[in-house]
């Protein structure tokens, strides 16, 4: 092996990539060592804290070959042959991105002819109203809809400003964020960790799914205490916290019968209210939900894991490199493009202090709703992605199979957190319009 052949220092290239003068043919080099997976072939799945740190470093290498195909994309000095292939390569990397989906359709129109340059210009718009993204080939950076919305399909911008935002206060003085927006039977979807009731509306992953059940139902939904727009300051960051928060949002809101959507651990929450209120929840809907935190039952190696991984949290979680915050996205959505969990990185740190989110880390360990499973007397429906790499498939179809009468559904996903472009999320709208409606 002729080791004097072999490169493998990423802050060559990140020093390259700050040097204003790169040619297109240095460019073009850069771009082609950077692609391919960091480091393939040495995944070690059973080893979560190099594991980790290995994905980390592997979306990082993503973020520099985005920023390597912008520079190469937009280089003056591009020969015209080359102007169509660049610019479809860093669309590639990051189908999200406006500014990329722009320029790919003008190389389209200039260097192409008209008929794919009018196909190119379906794929995108398609590509971008999917996921929830605002674009528009006549203004850069909008959504085609917004200066001329149909009323079947209101905007992120138009729910932003539709949806009525108050606070309301718990029993121990907590101010929590609750918003409400649309008509219809009520749906009321219980916190989980991570939300702001104003990016969500703007987010890749979830927007979609709000947005249509916001179409023909009253859409409920809160910030967590110590998340979002709630309170991040409070002494009590519990289960039972929780639960309670979830009671006075609904008595402030005055519901007497709702669905109730619990996603995450907020699927612990919804089981919890549905038990003590039995009577006010008319059906339960319980994603990616388990009912017994990691603590519960861990072995001494996992608690040491997750006790890792709160310690990475509190010194990382704020700074602005991602690498931490990568922790947590690489298996809330593995398959995610860069451009999908570069947004996310940055949502999460929007969303709540490094302090709270150890805090959160830990109340989720002592999570035990167990006992509570069997007292269930509401229509539920569990579902739960496949291949979920963060709460396995098998936990939700125990859940299922342990609550009196439940229904399952299994989608072809391997996201926690479902990214609104896949199938799975419009499988995911539809299985609650069918559950909730009435025969």
């Amino acid at each position: 092996m002729q080791h004097d052949r072999l490169q493998v220092d990423l802050h060559t290239h990140m020093n390259a990539l700050d040097c204003a003068t790169l040619s297109p043919s240095e460019l073009d080099a850069i771009t082609h060592t950077l692609k391919g997976p960091l480091l393939d072939g040495i995944d070690l799945p059973d080893q979560a804290q190099f594991q980790e740190w290995l994905v980390a470093e592997r979306v990082h290498v993503e973020r520099l070959l985005g920023t390597a195909l912008r520079r190469l994309a937009l280089h003056k000095d591009l020969p015209p042959d080359h102007a169509l292939a660049a610019a479809q390569a860093w669309s590639d990397q990051e189908p999200f991105n406006p500014e990329a989906a722009t320029l790919l359709l003008g190389r389209h129109q200039q260097f192409g002819d008209a008929a794919s340059a009018a196909d190119q210009e379906r794929i995108l718009s398609q590509r971008f109203q999917q996921a929830g993204v605002a674009w528009s080939s006549q203004m850069p950076g909008r959504s085609a809809t917004q200066d001329h919305p149909t009323p079947d399909h209101p905007t992120p911008r138009q729910y932003l400003t539709r949806q009525k935002i108050q606070f309301c206060s718990a029993s121990d003085g907590a101010r929590i964020a609750y918003a409400t927006v649309g008509d219809g039977p009520p749906i009321v979807k219980a916190a989980n960790w991570l939300s702001h009731l104003e990016l969500d509306w703007n987010a890749p992953i979830w927007s979609p799914l709000f947005r249509q059940l916001a179409h023909d139902h009253r859409f409920v939904r809160y910030d967590e205490r110590g998340n979002g727009l709630s309170d991040w300051s409070v002494d009590d960051l519990s289960f039972d916290a929780f639960v309670t928060d979830l009671e006075t949002v609904v008595d402030t809101v005055g519901l007497d019968s709702f669905a109730l959507l619990g996603i995450s651990q907020g699927a612990a929450v919804s089981i919890e209210y549905a038990v003590r209120h039995p009577q006010r929840v008319s059906k339960l809907i319980l994603f990616g939900g388990y009912p017994a935190g990691w603590r519960i039952d861990a072995s001494d190696e996992v608690v040491r894991e997750r006790e890792a991984i709160m310690t990475l949290t509190a010194t990382g979680w704020g700074s602005a490199n991602p690498a931490y915050r990568q922790i947590f996205s690489s298996t809330f959505m593995p398959s995610a493009t860069a451009e999908e969990l570069n947004w996310f990185n940055e949502f999460q740190r929007a969303t709540t202090s490094p302090e709270n989110a150890v805090r959160f880390l830990s109340a989720f360990g002592d999570i035990d709703v167990r006992d509570r499973l069997a007292e269930l007397r509401v229509p539920t429906l569990v579902i739960h992605s496949l291949g979920d790499q963060r709460i396995p498939a098998e936990t939700g179809r125990d859940l299922a199979s342990t609550i009196s009468g439940a229904e399952f559904l299994g989608l072809e996903s391997d996201n926690h957190l479902l990214l609104g472009r896949e199938p799975a999320s419009q499988r995911f709208v539809e299985a609650i319009r069918e559950f909730v409606t009435p025969p």
